[in-house]
């Protein structure tokens, strides 16, 4: 019961911050529409010109409610790309299985149909897990990798917060922001429930892309994670280390990948730094 409450008002802390953000978007798209991808249709936007990056938003979010402060700012000079995953926003509901192959598939075949051979892409939370497979599976396509706030591993998460979803149950979202959000865009209402349990359904899965997989990804990566935000942060540095940081670099080369952790933010009030993210993103992006 302790662990369900402690949830219950976290959810609470999100449904306060995604309300008052929900909607913010102050451009509009040069394009959006549908690519279908692995027989199922996801749901894109595209924003800007030069340089594509691909933002993958967090579970039960959609691309206004994660990057709306941040699209604004980081269109001014590139093509930003921002999609909906699998029953989020709005793309439709599916019965197919969710699963990080699957997801990466699907957003690089959102690339494929908009004719992007490489871009940035920036993951936060469960987007920040389809952007560590991404990386693993298909990493000609990936100039630099961004993961804010997210693991690639059940074990990155402090234990708290795996028991936390053991409590979670769809009602706990019902008639929220995000609930409202949701039937404002998604194209059938009547399938919210079904997509908050396949979400909760696969959040409470155990999975590990691997460490060596992780060790492998050629590209240079960048960690932003809040120095309270649920994240294993001994575990973040073997991550780290993993990616060959964590040196001595004034007596060598330094990484190609970075880690930076905010004072004083949260999972959720992490996300809601965007002149700190945008610092963070245009100096590692140059």
């Amino acid at each position: 019961m302790k662990t369900l409450f402690k949830f219950s008002t976290l959810l609470v802390l999100i449904i306060i911050i995604t309300a008052s953000q929900a909607y913010g978007q102050k451009v509009k798209p040069s394009e959006s529409g549908y690519a279908p991808v692995n027989g199922i249709k996801v749901y894109y936007e595209v924003y800007g010109i030069g340089k594509p990056i691909v933002l993958l938003h967090g579970a039960f979010m959609t691309i206004d409610m994660n990057w709306g402060e941040l699209i604004p700012e980081l269109s001014k000079n590139r093509k930003v790309i921002a999609l909906e995953l699998q029953g989020h926003g709005h793309s439709p509901f599916s019965e197919r299985k969710l699963s990080h192959a699957i997801l990466a598939s699907d957003v690089i075949k959102v690339m494929d149909y908009l004719k992007i051979d490489k871009a940035d892409v920036v993951g936060y939370s469960f987007g920040g897990e389809v952007a560590y497979q991404l990386a693993i599976q298909s990493p000609e396509r990936l100039n630099k990798l961004v993961i804010i706030s997210s693991t690639y591993k059940t074990s990155g998460w402090l234990p708290e917060v795996n028991k936390a979803f053991e409590g979670m149950k769809p009602d706990l979202f019902t008639n929220s922001p995000l609930h409202t959000a949701y039937n404002a865009v998604a194209p059938d209402k009547t399938k919210w429930t079904k997509f908050l349990e396949q979400m909760i359904a696969s959040a409470g899965k155990p999975f590990d892309l691997g460490d060596n997989n992780i060790s492998k990804i050629p590209a240079p990566v960048l960690i932003i994670a809040g120095d309270n935000d649920g994240l294993d942060k001994t575990e973040l540095s073997k991550t780290y280390k993993l990616l060959g940081g964590d040196v001595f670099a004034d007596m060598g080369a330094m990484p190609k990948s970075q880690l930076a952790i905010a004072p004083g933010q949260t999972h959720v009030s992490l996300m809601m730094q965007t002149t700190m993210i945008l610092n963070y993103l245009n100096g590692f992006l140059k």
